[in-house]
């Protein structure tokens, strides 16, 4: 465990990458409720906080979660398994660590102690792609919560595709729908690391897209 007063924020928003690699160990209630107490600080679309968060500590549950994740991952990246690996280093995409964490991941989720399903009310049925999009700013604040207590999360909704099942496994309401499923755990392999990103000034357009400034140009942000 770490002391949260030891960790400022840009040094957090700058380090929190996911971490798969997780132990065994429980993580006690009182930091679960801190998590989740930051998380509920988070943005929500008209303040209409229409969220639940489900903890998910139940073996039974998990594994048959984990089932359907694990049929999921083999289809998007399992079966393509030995052509990940072959990519030379620095090739766009997932990495050969970043495909090995995954991997791993997939195949002892049902292992990290805690799981926190994000849950938004009134989505079950929703068309339109932005819905609830404000609840992954809440999600945000609950991985920097764990980061400044030394727990290890990633945001994944490799489950997904049995919604039905899962809204009756986890008794949610009807008009409810999972938004991600998070693993919570200590880390046991990895560390606190920027994640590995293309550089910002490639990605950053000013007033139109493809107009762009070099970062230490002295721009006035007009």
């Amino acid at each position: 465990m770490t002391d949260p007063a030891d960790l400022s924020v840009l040094e957090a928003l700058h380090s929190t990458p996911a971490r798969r690699y997780l132990s065994t160990e429980p993580v006690p209630d009182e930091l679960v409720w801190e998590l989740l107490d930051a998380a509920v600080r988070g943005p929500s679309g008209g303040n209409s906080q229409g969220w639940g968060w489900v903890v998910v500590t139940d073996p039974d549950v998990k594994k048959q979660v984990a089932g359907w994740y694990r049929d999921n991952w083999n289809l998007a990246y399992g079966n393509r398994r030995d052509e990940i690996l072959a990519q030379p280093a620095g090739a766009p995409g997932l990495s050969r660590n970043g495909f090995l964490g995954a991997e791993h991941l997939a195949e002892h989720l049902e292992e990290a102690p805690v799981w926190i399903f994000p849950v938004l009310r009134g989505a079950a049925d929703a068309t339109d792609p932005m819905t609830g999009a404000s609840v992954y700013g809440a999600v945000q604040n609950l991985c920097l919560a764990a980061r400044a207590h030394g727990l290890g999360t990633s945001l994944t909704t490799l489950y997904r595709g049995h919604e039905d099942e899962l809204r009756e496994l986890l008794g949610l309401p009807g008009d409810a729908l999972t938004m991600a499923l998070i693993p919570i755990g200590w880390p046991t392999r990895g560390r606190w690391a920027q994640p590995r990103r293309r550089p910002v000034e490639e990605v950053v357009h000013w007033n139109r897209w493809g107009d762009t400034r070099p970062r230490d140009g002295g721009g006035t942000g007009a």
